[in-house]
């Protein structure tokens, strides 16, 4: 396998950026993949955790620390990415941009009842069918129907 290396983001604003990691959170519940989804602070909408790059982090590492800040996800990424969606982040003062996520798998050993953003989310495991129909981005709904830790790659 090959190693991933921290990226370093030194000198770039997190408006220059348009990537984001994200977390798929997933355990395995009476022998069936459960995924846990999370809803968006703004709008409500189910989404999995997913921001911006850490500099020094992995981008494995900096989806597992987005699970950890949105969802109290404890737990570990083997580092590959599942694939790609794409969404317009909205914001306060420059409207709508275009962002690339790249989606890592998260296994969940541990789900905290305090974390830094407990008050202002809900979480909520599902199946992988059912939170591919409660997304918007299809491409995401694509990742969440074809994923499978059982299956060995």
């Amino acid at each position: 396998m090959i190693k991933q290396l921290p990226i370093s983001i030194s000198g770039a604003r997190k408006s220059d950026v348009r990537t984001q990691f994200a977390a798929l959170c997933y355990r395995i519940h009476h022998k069936k993949v459960q995924v846990l989804m999370i809803t968006s602070r703004g709008s409500r909408r189910w989404i999995v955790p997913k921001g911006w790059p850490m500099d020094g982090m992995t981008p494995a590492d900096s989806a597992a620390q987005e699970a950890w800040e949105e969802a109290g996800v404890r737990g570990k990424s083997d580092g590959r990415c599942l694939g790609i969606f794409s969404y317009n982040k909205e914001t306060d003062d420059n409207g709508a941009f275009p962002c690339l996520v790249m989606v890592y798998a998260v296994q969940v050993q541990e789900l905290a009842s305090d974390f830094p953003e407990m008050g202002q989310r809900h979480r909520k495991w599902m199946s992988r069918k059912k939170a591919a129909k409660v997304v918007d981005e299809p491409e995401l709904a694509r990742i969440l129907l074809d994923f499978d830790p059982r299956i060995p790659t």
